[in-house]
């Protein structure tokens, strides 16, 4: 329960830093399932191109745009000076591939001080040893597994090695915690493969992260809810209901789980 006296900013305050010149919808994503967790605050960096379509989503996102199309050296500084003063931050969501891009995500996580859920393209072979000593919750499906080199079946030894919590996706999640206890999460829908679900799984661990949830807690009640969305969906929609309407169930299906005592 949040303190009844509590002040704007009490309740979470979450940066989303992604996009680039050819995506945008990653990081919005992202931020809305993040304002849709109930956190107080959400701040979104994304590519100047981008800031006003960003500004149209919500009345309540602060937007820092970069200083071009995609992330680079001179975003760097004024981004980990914001992240300083966050609760959690999601990096990597639309990120562009481009090496100076790739380059300056790795120096912002390795500088960041505040918890971090790191998705999409924040997910390389170099992400387990930018993270070291970090709270670190990393929200991979089975490509960027592999790209990182972690195989599907030793996530765990893994998660150990390097303290980390690992949100695994696909039709069954798992959440993998630092001492290597692995929780399924099943039910959802197809529906759920349409791009942009994944990012705000992203936003909403970070958002529950930002109000005081442990990583484990989070992970489990964030990849609950986006599956339980998907089934509320699908008898009025189909497969074809989109990630929009998802963040859109995220404040009653998570006001549900705590009226449950889930």
């Amino acid at each position: 329960m949040r303190d009844p006296l509590s002040h704007k900013g009490d309740n979470g305050t979450v940066a989303v830093v992604g996009g680039s010149h050819f995506m945008h919808g990653a990081p919005i994503f992202a931020a809305l399932a993040a304002e849709g967790s109930g956190a107080d605050l959400v701040h979104v960096c994304i590519p100047s191109a981008h800031a006003e379509v960003t500004r149209m989503q919500s009345l309540n996102f602060q937007v820092h745009p970069f200083q071009g199309p995609d992330l680079s050296r001179g975003d760097r500084s004024g981004i980990v000076e914001l992240l300083a003063t966050m609760d959690c931050a999601v990096l990597g969501p639309g990120i562009g591939r481009d090496t100076q891009a790739l380059r300056t995500l790795q120096d912002i996580i390795e500088e960041t001080p505040c918890p971090i859920v790191l998705d999409a393209s924040a997910l390389q072979p170099w992400t387990l040893s930018a993270i070291a000593g970090k709270t670190a919750v990393l929200t991979p499906h089975l490509g960027e597994l592999e790209r990182m080199g972690i195989p599907s079946d030793g996530i765990a030894d893994y998660a150990k090695k390097h303290r980390v919590h690992i949100l695994a996706k696909g039709a069954v999640d798992r959440v993998v915690a630092p001492d290597g206890t692995v929780t399924e999460i099943a039910g959802g829908n197809a529906g759920l493969t349409v791009g942009g679900t994944g990012d705000a799984l992203a936003g909403l661990v970070a958002g529950l992260l930002s109000q005081g949830f442990s990583p484990r807690d989070a992970c489990r009640r964030a990849s609950t809810v986006i599956k339980r969305s998907g089934a509320l969906l699908y008898p009025k929609f189909g497969y074809a209901y989109g990630t929009r309407r998802v963040i859109e169930q995220i404040p009653m299906v998570l006001h549900a789980l705590v009226t449950d005592g889930a």
